[in-house]
């Protein structure tokens, strides 16, 4: 185990939203720290503000002697500080290690608790959700997660030794280096395609290993209305599982719940017994089920519940999670990270259940590795669409796949009313604004740089007068 007291820790790709997170977390924790990124931004000028060291542009000069190195998987083997780094013979940590060693100091004290959030869908949310929770509660958590809690403003915080929750990846794997006290599965559905090439059978195998790898005593928490969690369930017969979900079955259910302009109310019931009622004012079922799962999570550490339930409501959602981006002529643009074809059809299916409006998807695809895999199950996630307008492919360093391409996906898919735009993002907000009208509710989805084009079509219609 490598030992990062008393070096510099140098961050390569510094400004992107997890490994900011990270250095925070050590910067308000009296590390020092250093960084490059190719470009400035927001999370950048937050890190230089807490005495971080940031250079623009990756140069063999930011490397010094005496350093640990923090890389993503984005960074390759090629980039000229990871080699100078080789050069010197400088320890080189994924981020995911690194998030390793300060979970572990969490796991490995018994008097406080690390919170793990995991699953293919809503582990940002989930994550998110419960350390805003325990803050507004007064626990002074620690956390690292990944997205801005627009409330807290912040994606990771040094709080306290007592509490730590931090957002698992399972994407590549990396989930399998840490051990919780308390476990939260949202859901498991294939994706990552490029990672798990062997299907959903791989991934099953990777939460396999997870669960074996828990410390005695561990608590499990898993949403059992999912069906690969209840694949999950069956082969892990050793593991005593606490659930929840919208069924009878569940330890923890919701009851009685009413939908109510982009928001909900519902109760809470263990084992047959009411114990709690919530509000939310973030939209659909699945926020249900991710406030739910906090909620127990919360319960099963004893923490008094009286302090976080009045906080449900005042949650508004993690950034990029329906963060509204522009409003214009009657016309609002809302923001989401939604790019797997269940939580695209889910997050339309909110909305569908909350207006009368015109609902408008803008779809710009992640990936085409993640296209072409799940290509079925993307025609049928915009049903609940009135318009499709598909961009092109956001590419995320993969290579063109001629099968696999944003217009022969409107060209296949039955859609009453769908577009292909192709382009770069800032060159096609004039091209949409025509195809848009006063009531619409307009939802930009993807993981890419989509999430800047709410503002530009406002610029566009902004100029356009």
């Amino acid at each position: 185990m490598i030992d990062i007291k008393n070096k510099k820790i140098h961050f390569i790709a510094i400004g992107g939203v997890g490994m900011s997170g990270l250095a925070k977390y050590l910067l308000e924790n009296g590390y020092k720290v250093s960084g490059s990124d190719v470009q400035d931004s927001k999370y950048i000028k937050m890190l230089k503000d807490l005495g971080a060291e940031v250079s623009i542009g990756h140069k063999k000069e930011n490397i010094q002697e005496n350093s640990i190195i923090v890389a993503s998987t984005a960074i390759k083997d090629d980039n000229v500080e990871i080699l100078r780094a080789k050069e010197l013979n400088l320890p080189i940590l994924h981020r995911s290690d690194l998030l390793q060693l300060i979970a572990k100091e969490f796991s490995d004290n018994k008097k406080s608790i690390f919170f793990g959030f995991s699953g293919t869908h809503g582990k940002t949310t989930t994550s998110g959700l419960c350390s805003y929770l325990l803050e507004k509660g007064g626990y002074k958590p620690s956390y690292v997660v990944g997205g801005i809690v627009p409330e807290l403003n912040d994606n990771a915080k040094f709080g306290s030794e007592n509490y730590f929750v931090a957002e698992l990846d399972e994407s590549d794997g990396t989930i399998l280096k840490y051990q919780p006290d308390v476990s939260i599965i949202n859901n498991l559905e294939l994706d990552h395609i490029d990672f798990y090439t062997n299907g959903f059978e791989d991934l099953l195998k990777t939460f396999d290993i997870y669960l074996k790898n828990l410390n005695e005593g561990s608590k499990v928490l898993i949403n059992t209305d999912c069906e690969g969690n209840r694949q999950l369930i069956k082969r892990n017969p050793q593991v005593d599982f606490i659930t929840f979900g919208i069924n009878k079955n569940a330890d923890y259910v919701a009851k009685n719940i009413s939908f109510e302009n982009f928001g909900s109310s519902f109760e809470i019931h263990f084992k047959g017994i009411k114990i709690a009622e919530l509000k939310l004012t973030v939209p659909g079922t699945h926020n249900i089920y991710n406030a739910l799962g906090v909620f127990a999570a919360l319960k099963e550490a004893e923490i008094d519940t009286s302090k976080i339930i009045p906080h449900f409501s005042t949650f508004s959602g993690m950034g990029r999670r329906f963060q509204q981006s522009a409003d214009f002529n009657n016309i609002k643009i809302i923001d989401d990270y939604a790019h797997h074809p269940s939580e695209i059809k889910t997050t339309l299916e909110s909305v569908k259940k909350s207006t009368d409006s015109r609902i408008v998807a803008i779809f710009q695809p992640h990936r085409y590795s993640r296209l072409k895999g799940l290509w079925d199950e993307f025609m049928t996630s915009f049903e609940s669409a009135d318009k499709l307008i598909v961009l092109d492919v956001f590419a995320a360093s993969e290579s063109r796949l001629e099968e696999a391409n944003s217009e022969r996906f409107v060209n296949s898919i039955k859609h009453q009313d769908a577009t292909y735009i192709g382009g770069k993002i800032t060159e096609i907000a004039d091209k949409i604004l025509p195809l848009l009208a006063p009531s619409d509710i307009v939802l930009t989805l993807g993981a890419g740089d989509i999430t800047k084009l709410g503002s530009l079509i406002e610029k566009e219609y902004k100029q356009s007068k």
